[in-house]
């Protein structure tokens, strides 16, 4: 992950960091959908990714430069979007390659509330929410089509809303794992997985290492 960054337009397609990071907007704009919402971002906007958290970015003709700022592991803060007073107070720290930077960042972003465009960003926040969200009953309630549902929400996040849900459900597994000390088989089924196997299964897939070895490093 480069530090600087300058985003050319128009599309970046949809990836995923392994590392906690902070993207900080110097200038331009952009949109950012994936599993935290979608979110339109301008200068003095900061969005905070959660480690092996995925996005695609849709940017206009006039490009975006953004100050990414790796966040340590052990940095306790939920993904999202907010502003920072003095962007320029970060580039100076991290410029001088101060350790202090993330910390500063974290302390002085004020994360607002998320905005809803559209359905399909409904539909992201309940699931991000509540990874067991039955889909079909969600979608009768709104008066959508299953064909609808799924074509729409796959142009905005660039993913279904079955792998959408899948995803949610892996990472707040994932989460539960490395905060909590409950045993593995009882994360499973709070979060709804079929069993504890397919659970660890899942969760090797997305971060790359078992819940068991999670669990270790975090003791």
């Amino acid at each position: 992950m480069r530090v600087w960054q300058t985003i050319p337009p128009p599309l970046i397609g949809r990836h995923v960091h392994t590392r906690a990071y902070a993207a900080l907007v110097l200038s331009g704009c952009y949109e950012e959908a994936g599993d935290s919402g979608r979110h339109r971002v301008q200068a003095g906007n900061v969005v905070l990714h959660e480690a092996f958290e995925a996005h695609l970015d849709r940017i206009p003709t006039s490009g975006a430069v953004v100050l990414n700022v790796p966040l340590p592991a052990e940095y306790a803060f939920g993904s999202g979007v907010g502003r920072v007073e003095d962007p320029g107070a970060i580039v100076r720290l991290v410029e001088k390659g101060d350790s202090e930077a993330a910390a500063l960042l974290l302390l002085s972003t004020e994360i607002s509330e998320q905005e809803f465009q559209d359905w399909p960003d409904e539909l992201a926040a309940s699931m991000a929410q509540n990874a067991s969200v039955n889909l079909f009953a969600w979608s009768e309630a709104k008066g959508i089509s299953a064909w609808d549902r799924s074509r729409s929400f796959a142009k905005v996040f660039g993913i279904s809303p079955c792998a959408f849900r899948a995803r949610a459900r892996t990472r707040q597994a994932w989460r539960a794992i490395r905060t909590a000390s409950t045993p593995l088989s009882a994360i499973a089924a709070q979060v709804g997985f079929s069993d504890q196997a397919h659970m660890a299964r899942c969760v090797k897939t997305l971060t790359g290492r078992s819940p068991s070895a999670w669990q270790s490093g975090c003791k």
